[in-house]
Parts: C-alpha cells; structure tokens; sequence
C-alpha cells in the first residue's frame, strides 16, 4: 500500500552508476514503501570507455541506466552535460534549478565538493548553488519557485581535505544488497570492461553472464563492508547496540547546511524504514554538528 504522501528523493549523480553504488541500497527501501525515487545522471557517461566514443558509448550508458532504476521502479535520467567536462556555468546552474523545481524533491541527495572527480566536484557546486535560488521566483521563471529547499545530503566518501565526511544518516541495506548488484549488474560497460581496464584487472572479469555478477557481487561486499566498523558508533545510537552491532552493510550521509534542517520530524519522514526512537538522538546530533559549525 502506498504511502498517503510519498517522499519524493531526487539523487543527483555525476555519472550514470554514481547513484547506484552510492544509494542504490537506501533507494530500493524507499521504492519497496512505496515513495518516489528519481535517480540522475547529470553527465552523458560519455567519456568512460576504453574504446566505445560517443555517441554510441552515451547510448548505451542511458540503456544500462534505465535498466538499472528498472529494478527498484525508479526513473533513471542521464543528462546531457560531457562527461569529465562538468563545470558549475550559470547555463549548468539554471538546468539543475529547473530540475529540482519540476522533480520537487523532500530530499536531494549528490556527492561532496571534497572527492578526486571534477565531475563529483562540481555537482555538489551546483547543488549548492541552486539549494537557495530554488526558492526564488525572479529567477528561472519559466518553472514554479519552491516555497523552501529540500533537504540536501552528501554521500560518503573517504576523503579527508579539507575536511572528512561525518555520517549523520546511517542505514542499514543488508537485506538490499543483492538489489544493489542487480543494479550495478545493469552497467555492463562500466564493471565489467571500463573500470577493471582503468585499475588494470581487465584478466579477473569472467567470461559468462552468471560469473561476472557474482564476482561483482562479491567485489562490492568487500568494498563496502568497512563502511559498517567505521560508522559503528552511529550505527548503534540509530538501530541500538544489539542490532547495530550485527550490521555488515550500510549507506552514510552527510547533512549540507545548503538544505533544509533534518529535524527529527523530517527524519522520521524521510527515513521511515529507521527506529523512530532514534529520532530524537539523531535530531540532537545534527543540531551538535550544526553548532559546531555555528561556532567555527
């Protein structure tokens, strides 16, 4: 049974497949209950390929993607910035308000500005650019202003300059994992050829459909299994100690101070599949991480 008002998440990634590895686990939780899940890619995906060019590489990673969102119910758009050639223009800037205004998203969710990539770099520069312009009617006319900014998340990574990222959302996606690997299963062009190339594995991929992905699979785990001892702490505050203490597998982030504030009312909102005792605690942590910034 549906939910009488929906969430409405909009995750912009950089790159066809940057949503999936990042949110994919959170996502499929939120399309199971029902609410709406809109996942895109603000690049063509045209750059990232050993020997495909655009456009037929750029076709085919809208196909994969596709058929990716195909497998939690979600739509799944690649726009049509070149990818490794994203810049934060005003032109960039007005299509990112006009597709957070059309979409009206609860919760907008993207990279950091702190990670290796330009790309990842720079659609976290242009979410907090249109976070505050959303609400302003002067500006993009053509598409009705919001009455106030979503509320805005990073994903996790592991850098540490010019400052590490801090989980304030933590959720457990066991049970989604393997939802995860269907999707990531879906972009062929990318774990099967691209990257293993770009790392210089190339020689472990396997042959047949049914070994790649679960050598796929089994890759992912290992990558993401850390996150699990690294966010313990939060892990335990959210889910308690007995149960946060068994989590192997979770997906992190981050509040950007760009957005609404992730009070506990909009938490127990937004994340309706975490213990609503947490609520309060969580609320409480977010307000510490805000007053620290406050005092910086």
């Amino acid at each position: 049974m549906k939910p009488s008002q929906p969430v409405r998440v909009l995750v912009l990634g950089a790159h066809p497949d940057d949503a999936d590895i990042k949110v994919g686990g959170t996502a499929a939780k939120w399309c199971a209950l029902g609410h709406v899940v809109k996942l895109v890619s603000l690049t063509d995906g045209g750059a990232g390929h050993q020997t495909l060019r655009r456009p037929e590489l750029v076709e085919r990673r809208r196909t994969e993607a596709r058929a990716a969102g195909a497998v939690l119910g979600a739509s799944y758009d690649v726009l049509d910035f070149p990818d490794g050639e994203l810049t934060p223009t005003l032109e960039a800037r007005r299509q990112i308000i006009r597709l957070i205004r059309t979409f009206r998203p609860d919760l907008l969710i993207t990279h950091r500005p702190a990670d290796y990539h330009p790309d990842h770099r720079y659609a976290a520069q242009l979410v907090q650019d249109a976070a505050y312009m959303v609400t302003v009617p002067a500006v993009c006319p053509d598409v009705p202003h919001l009455e106030r900014n979503p509320v805005i998340l990073y994903v996790s990574d592991t850098f540490k300059k010019p400052c590490p990222f801090e989980a304030h959302v933590v959720v457990d996606i066991g049970p989604q994992v393997d939802r995860v690997v269907d999707m990531l299963h879906c972009h062929a062009s990318q774990f099967y050829e691209w990257l293993p190339f770009n790392a210089g594995f190339a020689e472990q991929v396997p042959a047949d459909a049914a070994g790649r992905k679960e050598w796929l699979g089994d890759r992912f785990r290992q990558r993401i299994r850390p996150l699990a001892d690294r966010f313990r702490d939060r892990l335990v505050r959210t889910y308690g100690e007995e149960q946060g203490n068994r989590v192997e597998y979770v997906e992190a982030f981050e509040v950007s101070e760009y957005g609404a504030p992730l009070d506990a009312e909009a938490r127990v909102r937004l994340f309706p599949f975490l213990p609503q005792l947490a609520a309060a605690v969580s609320s409480r942590l977010v307000q510490e991480w805000v007053d620290i910034r406050d005092d910086e």
